[in-house]
């Protein structure tokens, strides 16, 4: 059968294998064992750390509260008074011109922003401090005329002034706080008024300002309009007339009537000029489609009668014949005054050319004429309507300049009533603080907060080790058993004689009630000697060490225990102090502290016969340390373990009660000759850390470590101590049942 790892050759030689838990066969097993999960805190540690501190908590929130009442009725009472001050956007800011038609604001929550802090200034605030010495130098101790009161009157006012808006309102509440109800209601009204004066002050100064910067303006002004109303009449002087643009539009007329005129000349002068030329061709149908030719086509067709009637008289008779002389002479007659006409219309076309071109020249030139007059008349209008522009703005400007002084010198007497008081402040009936009520709420629910804050914080801060879960989860070790505190202890322990059937009581005080007391605890020890026994049932404990991180934590005593709890067993119990620098044990039994294992050390001798049994408790041996020794401690290290090797064939169980581990080296080679370890912890005040060291180092040794045992358990050092807190109840019921 192959040999079990975990089984490793014990330090006093081969042939003792004990079950050492080893950290390395265990990986080289199993792997690497994954690391554990740090649980979360329950609600119901939070619960306990509660009960633990819940007379320190209800004593703190007592004093709180009774300190907060105290306080609250040793205080002044202040009182406090409201003026409440509508805000009407609707209204305007003036009576005439533009501030008749616009409002007061445009952004109403700006605009009452600006408002909040404008009654919080000190032009505000300082008329009402000096009209109620409110800020009377005299109380302070100091003179009106010294310098710091002199420094003190320039540096701005305030006050104890809350300055509110009610959401979804244009109200503004102004409250004052007062020992002096009526105070109270004087100053908040007094600085409501306040406030509207000022507004009116800064709407009146800012008109007047403006109205004195506009009539420096108006000055400059009127200079500059008369100036260029004297340009103007200037320039229409040197024109020669009222208004040049009047001007301007009559030569503007007769010139486009003579350009006309002239027009209708140049066509009746080609009209008559293409007649003139026809008519010098000599054809006679030029002659008549002239302006002359009807008279000329009249004689025309009475010169073609005549001819023809001529032709008939001369055809029917003869020369002589008076028909032929009439006809003759008509006929020449009529020639006569054809040419005559025809010669008149030659000259009538002539001349009417020669007219044409003539009246044509004529427009002409008066065209010319009236084009340059109108050139040079336009050229000055453009001088003139500059002239006559600047002069009417400047008119104009000064007109207007001269409303807006009118319009602002009536609107700056005008009170604006868009800020006016809807509600004058009253005095007060019941004082607004202090508030003993709300004050001893607040006291009561902080200094609960306060309590269970500090008790969580101490409890997180605490670095010690309370519970076996907490040592489980921390240290990685079992808790084998919890020892309650015996609070009648206070002394040395002395053995007590058994009585008439043989069992004995273990290390009490004399007396009835320190027997009673430690009823509990050797119940304790004794379910402790069965959880280390049972632990290694496969491979009997034939030598235990029981050891501290840290001195002071009671390994002494519970060695002692153990020993006369297995001796009553009927067990053969050897008992060692191998705390050669300070022992204990044969305080803890009563014996005398005489020779003992650092004699026989010292001197070579056989431990043996250094061997006492104490009176009263059968199968119970002591090995003493004798008297202490620092060159006894450094050989009781190399001895420990041939004289484990030979109490072990001649006892039941030998038990050694060692120094700290943290600090001497001899617990460390006693550690590994036995064959289990118990380490103490002191339930609260062992620290973590220490413990924590002490067992790395016997793991490093491959000490065989059973477990931990908490001593002084109580109610309060541990969340989970519900074994012994029931215990005494339980045996006292059995205790009197029995009787």
């Amino acid at each position: 059968m192959a040999e079990d790892p975990r089984l490793l050759p014990a330090p006093d030689g081969p042939g003792r294998n004990l079950p050492v838990a080893s950290d390395m066969y265990r990986s080289n097993l199993y792997g690497p064992e994954p690391e554990p999960e740090q649980p979360a805190v329950p609600l119901t540690h939070y619960l306990w750390i509660l009960k633990r501190h819940k007379w320190k908590i209800a004593a703190f929130i007592l004093a709180s509260v009774v300190c907060t009442f105290i306080v609250s009725k040793r205080l002044t009472p202040i009182y406090e008074s409201t003026t409440t001050i509508d805000v009407d956007c609707r209204m305007p800011t003036g009576v005439v011109g533009q501030e008749s038609m616009v409002s007061a604001m445009d952004d109403a929550d700006q605009f009452l922003a600006t408002q909040i802090k404008l009654i919080q200034s000190d032009s505000v605030l300082r008329p009402v401090v000096q009209r109620y010495h409110l800020r009377d130098l005299g109380k302070q101790g100091q003179d009106a005329s010294s310098e710091a009161a002199i420094r003190m009157q320039r540096t701005p006012v305030s006050l104890a002034l809350k300055v509110t808006r009610p959401p979804n309102t244009y109200l503004l509440l102004i409250s004052y706080r007062s020992p002096n109800p009526d105070m109270a209601a004087n100053v908040a009204n007094a600085v409501a008024n306040s406030y509207l004066q000022r507004t009116f002050e800064i709407r009146y100064r800012a008109t007047a300002d403006l109205s004195t910067f506009m009539e420096k303006q108006l000055e400059e002004l009127r200079a500059k309009m008369e100036r260029s109303a004297m340009a103007l009449a200037q320039f229409e002087r040197e024109l020669n007339v009222i208004n040049p643009e009047d001007k301007t539009s009559i030569l503007s007329s007769r010139l486009l009537q003579l350009n006309t005129e002239y027009t209708n000349a140049e066509t009746e002068r080609v009209k008559k000029e293409a007649a003139w030329q026809s008519i010098q061709t000599g054809t006679l149908e030029a002659a008549q489609v002239s302006t002359q030719g009807d008279s000329l086509k009249a004689i025309q067709d009475r010169l073609n009668d005549a001819t023809q009637k001529f032709a008939e008289v001369k055809a029917r008779a003869g020369k002589n014949h008076p028909d032929y002389l009439k006809a003759a002479a008509q006929v020449a007659e009529l020639q006569r005054q054809f040419q005559a006409a025809r010669t008149s219309i030659v000259r009538r076309v002539e001349a009417e050319y020669k007219e044409a071109v003539n009246r044509q020249a004529m427009l002409q030139k008066a065209v010319a004429e009236n084009k340059a007059e109108f050139d040079k008349m336009n050229a000055r209008s453009f001088q003139y309507q500059s002239l006559k522009r600047e002069a009417d703005g400047d008119r104009s400007l000064y007109e207007e300049l001269v409303r807006k002084i009118r319009e602002a010198g009536i609107n700056s007497a005008f009170q604006n009533s868009s800020i006016r008081i809807a509600d004058a402040a009253l005095p007060g009936l019941n004082p607004v603080y202090p508030n003993t009520r709300m004050n001893l709420m607040l006291a009561l629910l902080f200094s609960t907060l306060l309590a269970v804050g500090a008790a969580v914080l101490s409890d997180v801060l605490d670095n010690t080790i309370r519970d076996p879960e907490q040592a489980r989860v921390m240290l990685g070790a079992e808790v084998m058993g919890s020892l309650p505190m015996v609070k009648p202890w206070r002394g040395r322990l002395i053995p007590v004689s058994s009585n008439g059937a043989g069992k004995s009581k273990a290390l009490a005080k004399a007396g009835h009630s320190a027997v009673r007391a430690s009823t509990g605890y050797e119940e304790a020890v004794r379910t402790l000697r069965n959880s280390i026994l049972l632990s290694t049932f496969d491979h009997p404990l034939k030598s235990l060490m029981v050891s501290s991180a840290s001195p002071s934590e009671g390994k002494t005593t519970i060695a002692v225990h153990l020993a006369i709890a297995h001796a009553q067993q009927k067990h053969k119990t050897l008992l060692i102090d191998g705390d050669l620098r300070r022992p204990g044990i044969h305080t803890k039994l009563g014996l005398t502290a005489g020779s003992g294992l650092a004699t026989a050390l010292m001197n070579g001798l056989c431990w043996q016969n250094k061997v006492i049994q104490p009176a009263g408790i059968p199968g119970l041996y002591v090995l003493p340390a004798g008297p202490s020794s620092r060159r006894c401690a450094d050989l009781i290290g190399a001895n420990l373990k041939e004289i484990l090797a030979q109490a072990e064939a001649e006892y039941d169980l030998v038990i050694v009660d060692a120094p700290p581990i943290l600090g001497f080296p001899e617990p460390l080679q006693m550690a590994a000759a036995a064959d289990g370890v118990v380490m103490v912890a002191v339930a609260g005040e062992t620290n973590r850390k220490a413990l924590d060291i002490a067992l790395s180092t016997l793991r490093r040794l491959r000490a065989n470590v059973l477990g931990l045992v908490l001593n002084e358990i109580t109610s309060n050092s541990s969340e989970g101590y519900y074994y012994h807190g029931y215990y005494g109840k339980y045996y006292k019921y059995y205790h009197s049942a029995h009787e």
